[in-house]
């Protein structure tokens, strides 16, 4: 515990001494992120924009980076051709910076040794969010603000919407792919390092994540568990929870014979989320696949230059009589809005960096594996959150998204990159 306690007290060195200012506060910035988009996504930004300054001739010659600079011409284009033009470049500002400064964290994050202090930073972030939830459904609310007005949280009483905890992201959805990404590193460091501790980060995380009566990141959670007990060889674990989890589907699908019995072992806020009986009264034009139809018709209507960014909410609202901000998928939500080439390239340059994430973790020493591993489901738990559920417009999600990515691309042995910069 004292080491624990000593690691946490001081920034971690970066593998090349020129970049440890920028490290440092990459550091600091991820662990104000949480609480404050702006202290913490500008620090992030400011040291993007300085390793672009020093080394913008080498990331300008990389593929992936050229390939989201084409994809970022491809997404203005596009919103030059919207029907309303501000608000589709001002969608761009979800997107373009992010491309930016994934290229840069890219370059910055390459030693297992970061993944490893980015993923502590987040799990010691996770206590406090996680302690504020569970007040936040206790019916203590407000609207703090800190630092001038730097820092500010919507703490709604009793929940946002009433009943699922939001803590300091102001809505359920946003928290729970919050959780996405730390139970699974809170998950993967336990594994790792198996201290005390990391115990019951886990559990409070999956407190919290339950909390958000979140159907999608439930399932995301389970799979998680599924995953890493398929890593480390637990038959049984896995045995477990595919029973336990068939229990739960049983009692919210399955014949009334079989659901019935079911429904007596397993608590109804599980069963009736999960199959919707929580709240059987819902609008068809609520329902998820009324949005997904609505954004695919949009695609074929305009499918090079969809109908410009932060459309479907204008569109959906005319025509169904209801504000819904997004179609609940990222893909429906860019080929509808940016195109189908928009968004077939946004997939398919993650798409790539994630299949060359196997071959960098074959590449890895077995000590280093198990933290990109981590990472790589991490990452993985957004891309699954995205298919229902679009997070990117708060920005803290959005950056931590990038940031998983980027740390899972380029990655190297630590020795061999030090030695290597130091030389260059």
């Amino acid at each position: 515990m004292n080491r624990f306690s000593l690691e946490m007290k001081a920034l971690q060195p970066h593998p090349d001494p020129n970049f440890q200012r920028h490290w440092n506060v990459v550091q600091i910035g991820l662990f104000l992120l949480p609480f404050s988009a702006f202290l913490g996504g500008t620090s992030i930004l400011m040291v993007a924009i300085a390793i672009w300054v020093r080394k913008f001739s080498s990331l300008s010659r990389e593929p992936v980076n050229r390939g989201f600079a084409i994809l970022g011409l491809v997404m203005i284009a596009a919103a030059w051709f919207a029907d309303d033009r501000a608000n589709a470049f001002l969608g761009l500002f979800n997107f373009l910076p992010f491309f930016f400064t994934f290229a840069a964290l890219a370059d910055l994050i390459r030693s297992p040794k970061q993944l490893t202090q980015i993923a502590w930073i987040w799990v010691i972030t996770s206590i406090p969010v996680t302690v504020i939830g569970i007040l936040q459904l206790l019916n203590f609310g407000g609207m703090p603000s800190l630092l001038w007005g730097l820092i500010s949280w919507k703490v709604f009483a009793g929940g946002n919407p009433v009943g699922r905890m939001a803590s300091v992201f102001e809505y359920a959805t946003i928290l729970a792919n919050y959780y996405a990404i730390v139970f699974i590193l809170s998950l993967g460091l336990w594994l790792q390092e198996r201290r005390k501790l990391l115990i019951g980060i886990v559990l409070l995380n999956a407190i919290g994540l339950i909390l958000t009566n979140s159907r999608n990141v439930w399932a995301i959670a389970v799979l998680a568990c599924l995953a890493f007990a398929l890593y480390q060889g637990w038959k049984t674990i896995v045995a477990a929870v595919g029973a336990i989890t068939g229990i739960i589907l049983g009692a919210a699908f399955a014949p009334d014979s079989i659901a019935l019995p079911l429904r007596k072992i397993v608590p109804r806020f599980f069963w009736a989320r999960l199959n919707d009986q929580m709240y059987s009264d819902r609008p068809v034009n609520q329902l998820r696949s009324t949005q997904w139809k609505f954004a695919w018709n949009m695609t074929e209507q305009r499918p090079l230059t969809g109908w410009g960014l932060r459309s479907f909410a204008r569109l959906y609202t005319e025509q169904m009589q209801l504000w819904i901000g997004h179609p609940h998928n990222l893909f429906l939500m860019l080929s509808s809005e940016s195109g189908l080439p928009a968004a077939v390239m946004l997939y398919g340059l993650v798409g790539w960096i994630m299949a060359q994430g196997i071959w960098i973790w074959k590449a890895l020493s077995p000590t280093n594996r198990p933290i990109y591993f981590t990472f790589w489901i991490a990452f993985l738990a957004c891309t699954l959150f995205s298919f229902l559920d679009i997070a990117l417009f708060d920005a803290r999600i959005n950056l931590m998204g990038w940031v998983l990515l980027a740390a899972i691309w380029k990655m190297e042995e630590s020795g061999e990159w030090g030695v290597r910069l130091r030389g260059s």
